[in-house]
């Protein structure tokens, strides 16, 4: 058939198999140029999309389409699936006035159209992941191979409440074995989470998706805790992740307002006499004067005294620049 890749491969045999009522495995693969156990791999891809092929046995026996069947005129792989639902739900997310109706015309032709087992993919992403639509800088990272592999399967076992294990590679490069309750996955700040209680160290934990080399579904069941917020909680660990510098604020604002100003991932805000206090953990104190310079408030500074000094020197870079 020409086709260099095996989806091409898999294309060409559903459009075989459309095209005549019976196929005998051999002249299938032939005209597919594979071998038997590969043309066996493609119908059972084919199945897994939703497309009924009836293998008959014997003498006479081949492949063929569930009489009846009418082919929806869109097929989607998995990525696409996966693509369309993203999508779609940050498109919705994203609260533009007047497009909301037509996300949900689109949703229900794509529901139409495409097979059952896609479309329970899409279900699955739909219901436990969450994603932050603010805009991230050049450090927002894509949806790699790594991450695309895991996180329907993740979705499926979120969904179903059961529990998977991981091969997790952590940031300072320890590697374990995990098993997880996955609670929800989110996007936040350019990066893919999993939320859930960690078996092995007895608390809830975050793990971020490009860090897992492998998963499997366990046979056992959960019950995730009613009304649980996972960009709630990925905030507030972001939050107090250790770092270089432990930083103390007061600001001098009502707690709404810093609130709609300071990025919750920032640091932890608290009311005070005299005004907010922000505790944070940050890893570069010039990073974070420059955020500073920023804010519509007053502040002071409690701790450390290296922020007021990073503070001092952007300070005096505006205004050489200025001058």
């Amino acid at each position: 058939m020409g086709q260099d890749k095996p989806t091409g491969r898999v294309l060409a045999l559903l459009e075989l198999l459309q095209s005549q009522a019976l196929l005998r495995g051999p002249e299938l693969a032939r005209r597919l140029d594979v071998d038997a156990r590969t043309l066996r791999r493609y119908i059972v891809h084919l199945s897994n999309l939703g497309v009924p092929v009836q293998a008959q046995r014997g003498r006479d026996g081949g492949y063929r389409l569930r009489p009846g069947f009418k082919l929806p005129p869109m097929m989607f792989t998995t990525d696409e699936a996966l693509a369309l639902g993203m999508g779609l739900r940050a498109a919705r997310e994203l609260g533009l006035d007047g497009i909301l109706p037509a996300i949900s015309s689109t949703q229900a032709k794509l529901e139409r159209v495409m097979p059952q087992g896609l479309h329970r993919r899409i279900a699955d992403l739909n219901e436990v992941v969450t994603l932050d639509t603010r805009r991230h800088g050049a450090g927002q990272r894509q949806l790699g191979s790594g991450i695309k592999d895991c996180l329907p399967a993740l979705s499926a076992a979120t969904r179903a409440q059961q529990r998977v294990n991981l091969d997790y590679l952590a940031g300072d490069g320890e590697s374990s074995e995990r098993a997880v309750d996955p609670y929800g996955l989110a996007l936040r700040g350019g990066a893919w989470y999993l939320v859930g209680y960690c078996h092995l160290r007895q608390d809830l934990r975050t793990f971020r998706l490009d860090r897992i080399r492998a998963l499997q579904a366990l046979p056992a069941s959960f019950a995730r805790p009613q009304n649980f917020d996972v960009q709630q909680h990925l905030s507030e660990a972001i939050a107090t992740l250790p770092r270089n510098h432990t930083v103390e604020l007061l600001i001098k604002a009502d707690l709404a307002q810093a609130q709609a100003w300071i990025a919750p991932e920032l640091g932890q805000l608290s009311s005070t006499r005299g005004g907010v206090r922000l505790n944070a953990q940050i890893d570069a104190l010039p990073a974070f004067a420059r955020e500073l310079a920023a804010w519509p408030f007053a502040f002071k500074i409690i701790k450390p005294i290296a922020l007021r000094r990073a503070l001092a020197a952007h300070a005096q870079a505006l205004l050489d620049l200025a001058s």
